[in-house]
Parts: C-alpha cells; sequence; structure tokens
C-alpha cells in the first residue's frame, strides 16, 4: 500500500537585512502558476507592530528542478480598506491564490485584520501584479450559528466550481471560524469530553450560488449551504484543525494540505506549547464534502531549529503547494509553508498511486 512521501527541500525566503517590511518576518505565503508559467509566491512580510502587506516574488529553480530561493518583485497589497486598518495598525495576511479556471482570472483570499478582528477577504487579478479588492466575504446564518461578525481565517477557493450538498455546481469556499471560546488557548484547559460542534477551530466547507450562463456568482455573493467539513480527530491536531493549501485535483480527488494543532509537554503558557503540524486531506472530485482520506500522523511537523525557533516556536503552516507537471512529475508537489512565523521552507510531496488504508 502506498504512503505519502515527504523531503524538505530548505529555506525558500527568509527576512531581508535592513528591509523595515520585513522585520517581524516573512511567511505563509501562496503559491501560483503565472501566465508566463512562472511559479510565484505571495508572502506576508510583517514590519514592525504586526503591520503585514502581501508581496508577489518569484521562485527561483536550479538545474534539477528544485527550489532555491525568490527574486523579490512587488508588493501586491497593503492595508487600505477600511476593514484592513485597525486603531495603531492593520493587515492584509496568510493569502491563498487560486487560478479559477471557469472565469479565467485569479482570486485571492486573505485575512483582513481590521477594527472588528480578523475577517476574510477577497481580491482578483487577471496578471497577479494588479489586484482589485472584492471585499469582505458575506455569509447567511447556518441554523443557530452566525457566521458574520465571527472572526474567520485560513480560507481558500476551489479552482473549479465543485457540487454543493444539493449537487449543484457553485463556487466553494474552506475556511475557519474561530467562534468564541475555541482557541486552542481555551480548548487545552477544558474537558476533552465535551460537545466539540462549536468549540474546537474546525474546516468549514460554504458554497456561493453561480449562474452557469454568465458566470456572474448571485445571492449577492453570500456564502451559504454551510458544512462542518473536519473537526479535530487525531492525537497531532487535538485541539484545531485549520485549511492550508488551495485544493489541487489528483487521481485521487481534491487535495490540500491542512494545519493541525497540539499541545506538547513541558513548561511555559499554553501558547508556547503549542505545536503546528501538517496533514493531507483528499476530497472525493464530485462531492467536496466527503473525505476519502486524512493523515493520522503529520507528514510534517516542527523538527527543524528553522521551525523550532522564531517568532511563534514550533509552528509548520502550508499555505501553498505547486503541481509539478511542469517537470513531468505529476505525483509530484511542493508545499510552501511558513517556519515558526518568521521565514518560509519548501518540502517536495510524493503522492501514492493507491491511498494508504485508514483503520
Amino acid at each position: 500500500m502506498g504512503e505519502f512521501k515527504v523531503q524538505r527541500l530548505g529555506v525558500i525566503m527568509e527576512p531581508e537585512p535592513g528591509n523595515e517590511m520585513e522585520v517581524e518576518g516573512v511567511l505563509n505565503p501562496a503559491a501560483v502558476r503565472g501566465p508566463d508559467g512562472h511559479l510565484y509566491l505571495f508572502p506576508r512580510m510583517v514590519a514592525k507592530g504586526n503591520f503585514s502587506r502581501i508581496g508577489i516574488a518569484r521562485v527561483l529553480f536550479n538545474d534539477a528542478g528544485d527550489p532555491t530561493g525568490v527574486e523579490r518583485l512587488d508588493i501586491v497589497l497593503e492595508p487600505e480598506a477600511d476593514y484592513e486598518l485597525r486603531p495603531g495598525g492593520g493587515g492584509c495576511e496568510d493569502p491563498r491564490v487560486t487560478y479559477l479556471e471557469p472565469v479565467k482570472h485569479y482570486v485571492m483570499t486573505y485575512v483582513a485584520f481590521g477594527p472588528n478582528g480578523p475577517r476574510i477577504a477577497l481580491a482578483r487579478s487577471y496578471d497577479l501584479f494588479h489586484w482589485e479588492r472584492i471585499g469582505l466575504a458575506k455569509f447567511t446564518p447556518y441554523k443557530n450559528v452566525k457566521f458574520e461578525g465571527v472572526d474567520n481565517k485560513d480560507s481558500c477557493i476551489f479552482p473549479d466550481f465543485v457540487a454543493n450538498p444539493s449537487g449543484n455546481m457553485e463556487l466553494a469556499l474552506l475556511h475557519r471560524p474561530l467562534f468564541p471560546g475555541s482557541r486552542p488557548e481555551d480548548t487545552v484547559k477544558k474537558p476533552s469530553s465535551r460537545e466539540i460542534d462549536i468549540h474546537k477551530e474546525s474546516i468549514w466547507i460554504s458554497f456561493c450560488p453561480v449562474n452557469m450562463h454568465t458566470l456572474k456568482v448571485v445571492n449577492q455573493g453570500k456564502f451559504t449551504s454551510h458544512r462542518r467539513l473536519a473537526s479535530p480527530v487525531f492525537d497531532w491536531e487535538s485541539l484545531k484543525i485549520g485549511c492550508g493549501t488551495t485544493p489541487v485535483l489528483t487521481q485521487h480527488g481534491w487535495m490540500l494540505i491542512y494545519h493541525g494543532v497540539s499541545e506538547a509537554p513541558g513548561e511555559g503558557d499554553e501558547k508556547q506549547r503549542l505545536t503546528y503540524s501538517a496533514g493531507v486531506m483528499m476530497l472525493a472530485k464530485d462531492d467536496p464534502c466527503d473525505i476519502l482520506y486524512r493523515s493520522p500522523d503529520p507528514i510534517l511537523k516542527p523538527d527543524l531549529p528553522e521551525e523550532q525557533v522564531g517568532l511563534i516556536a514550533n509552528v509548520v503552516f502550508p499555505t501553498g503547494m505547486d503541481h509539478r507537471t511542469d517537470i513531468g512529475m505529476p505525483n509530484r508537489f511542493d508545499i510552501y509553508y511558513g517556519m515558526a512565523d518568521d521565514r518560509i521552507g519548501v518540502a517536495r510531496l510524493d503522492v501514492p498511486d493507491v491511498l494508504p488504508l485508514l483503520s
């Protein structure tokens, strides 16, 4: 039976000496191929006071096809809108970028850290260098759960329309609402036997109706048909899970790399004892609410000094994925991830021809 194999390729980007826009870290990049075929990263660049911008950098490769570094190019988004600015600061953080095939343009989801806390915001582009803000994501209520006014992070858009729970082809969003009391720092203090319905941060999937003739979103662009896709199950993700990379369609289905958080033994406050690791989730092509596989153990966990020491200790945080069909390797995926909230690493993931069995 196959297994997912991971090989670290090294640090791809770290704060540039003397660059005030990166003094508090370069981390959590989106990754996407441009119209020119080059791979571009969109790193979160953090200035003093946790003031975050989103940059763009071209990835450099060696003769073997492995990424070796980046060429910094520009800033594509910085806090300007009222929902990105807060007293004393602001933030455009942790982007994910999707080329949305049906409409032939790129969609970015990112965290707008404004006056009301972190919210999901969207932007679009045709060339990756010029971005138009769409605004904050809007949600309809779900039973007695209201998404509007709730902090939300770790979002991404599927690259194609997918079937909602009723079978209609719609725009799908993965996201991680932070319901009050659900942070790992809160849940670690509570008994594990309680109801977990909204008490642990989970991956949700929501859908936005689309007019299939005009390819325009309807219902005022609001996401609806909400489902909690996955909640913490395994020990390595016992406190929370969140979406990592934009889903990529593979021979097995939609694959995403996600993060999970557990508590490490030791002294110190709860935040410093948290460990962020990464795993694989495979969703059915025709029904993305159907999970075909998820990692019982992490494929990547903070083992290197660069992953263990930084602004936040013990963090592996995947946000970008590059399918290496450009070099004729359909089972190879390069994963770009934040290292200790300070720098960016890359690892090679080889996907087996047959999914491992889960007990």
